[in-house]
C-alpha cells in the first residue's frame, strides 16, 4: 500500500492543546461494525460488558525537556550557551540518549548545568544524537528530573505553546506506574477515578502492560511504499500475570480491548506464536492492512496524524475505507484530534443481541 492511501485534510482548528476538563468528559466517537454513534468517555459503561478486559499501559511519562546552561572558557573570556536537551530513552552503560539543540555547541566531555541538582556531561555522539551521562541516578535523578524538566509535549502542540505545570499532571495517565516513557499513551488520559470505578462496578475487568513510548512514535513516514518503513524499538514487557488474564477473557468469551495503539502493539507483540505468553523486551512491531490479530477484539484510541504508522494500525483493525469514513465523520462533528484531544471506541464487530 502507498503512504497516500492513508492521508486525510485536517482542519488546524481540530487540533487539540489542551485536554478536556474533567478528562472523561472528552467525546467518544463508537464506531461498532458498520454504525457510528457519538458519545462522551463516560458512556464507556454503555458499550463495554460484563466480562470485557481493558488492557492499559502503565508508563510513566519523564519530564524528558531539559534547558540549560554550558560553560567554556575561550582566548575572549567566560562565555557560555544555553543548549536544549530532549532525552529519549537509557542506554545500558548508564548514559541517556538525547536530542540536544544546538548538538555544535557542545563539544565532548564539556558539561550542561540544568540545576544545582542535575548536571550531565557529553561523552559521545552518534546518529546526531548525544550520549549524556548524568551527576546522579537512581530516586536522586528522578527528583532532580522532576524539579528541572518539562514535559516533552508532542510537536503539534509545542510548535503552539510551551509545556508548562499544568501539563506534568494534564501529560501523565492516572494509574501511571513505571518511569520511562517520553510520550504519553495518550488515549489513557481520558480515564479518571470515578471512570475507572464505574467500569469495574459493571464488571470490566483491567490488565497493566507497560510499553516506554518512545520519541519515534512523532517521526514521519518518508517512503511512499510502506511495506519499506522501518519501525522504532520500544522497550516493554507483559507480565505473566497480565498475559494469564487476557487469556482467560479470551477462553471465558470476554473481549480484549487494548486502551491506545502502545497496549495493542505490545500484546499483539506478545502473541505472534498466536497465544499470548509472558514477555519483554524490544519491539518494532509494525501494524498495516493485512495484519492478523491474535488477541485484539477492539481498540480505544484519539484521533490520528495523517499518513502516520498509527493511521495504518486503526486501517489494520477496521479497514482502510472504515476508517476514512469514521474520520470523515470526526472532522465533520469537529472532534478534537491528537494527543489532548477526543477518543474512538473501534469494534470491527456488531455486539450481537441478546
Amino acid at each position: 500500500m502507498k503512504l497516500s492511501d492513508f492521508d486525510f485534510d485536517l482542519p488546524e482548528t481540530l487540533i487539540a492543546t489542551r485536554p478536556a476538563n474533567p478528562r472523561s468528559s472528552a467525546r467518544l466517537l463508537v464506531a461498532e461494525g458498520d454504525a457510528l454513534h457519538d458519545r462522551r468517555v463516560t458512556d464507556l459503561t454503555d458499550w463495554l460488558r460484563p466480562g470485557d478486559r481493558l488492557v492499559l499501559n502503565d508508563t510513566r511519562v519523564i519530564p524528558a525537556r531539559l534547558s540549560g546552561i554550558r560553560h567554556r572558557t575561550s582566548a575572549q573570556g567566560a562565555v557560555q550557551a544555553k543548549i536544549e536537551v530532549t532525552l529519549l530513552e537509557p542506554r545500558g552503560d548508564g548514559t541517556w540518549l538525547a536530542l540536544i539543540k544546538p548538538l555544535r555547541k557542545l563539544k565532548i566531555g564539556e558539561e550542561v548545568v540544568f540545576s544545582d541538582d542535575l548536571r550531565a556531561t557529553l561523552e559521545a555522539v552518534e546518529d546526531g544524537q548525544g550520549h549524556l551521562r548524568f551527576n546522579c541516578a537512581g530516586d536522586d535523578f528522578d527528583a532532580a528530573l522532576n524539579a528541572a524538566g518539562a514535559m516533552p509535549l508532542p510537536p503539534y502542540i509545542a510548535a503552539k505553546r510551551a509545556a508548562d505545570a499544568q501539563d506534568m499532571t494534564d501529560y501523565q495517565t492516572v494509574f501511571a506506574r513505571h518511569a520511562g516513557a517520553v510520550a504519553a499513551p495518550t488515549a489513557s488520559l481520558h480515564f479518571d477515578e470515578p471512570l475507572l470505578e464505574a467500569l469495574a462496578a459493571k464488571g470490566i475487568t483491567f490488565s497493566h502492560v507497560t510499553l516506554h513510548v518512545g520519541a519515534g512514535t512523532f517521526l514521519p513516514v518518508k517512503v511512499d511504499d510502506i511495506s519499506e518503513h522501518k519501525m522504532h524499538a520500544e522497550w516493554g514487557r507483559v507480565s505473566a500475570k497480565a498475559a494469564e488474564e487476557i487469556a482467560a477473557t479470551r477462553a471465558a468469551g470476554g473481549r480484549v480491548i487494548p486502551v491506545g495503539t502502545t497496549a495493542l502493539r505490545l500484546i499483539e507483540t506478545a502473541a505472534r506464536e498466536g497465544e499470548i505468553t509472558a514477555w519483554e523486551g524490544d519491539t518494532d512491531i509494525f501494524i498495516t492492512p493485512g495484519f492478523t490479530f491474535n488477541v485484539t477484539d477492539g481498540l480505544m484510541t484519539n484521533f490520528h496524524l495523517p499518513k502516520s504508522t498509527l493511521m495504518m494500525l486503526v486501517s489494520a483493525l477496521m479497514g482502510v475505507q472504515r476508517v476514512k469514513d469514521i474520520y470523515a465523520h470526526a472532522i465533520g462533528e469537529g472532534y478534537r484530534f491528537f494527543s489532548y484531544g477526543d477518543s474512538s471506541l473501534l469494534l470491527p464487530e456488531a455486539q450481537k443481541p441478546a
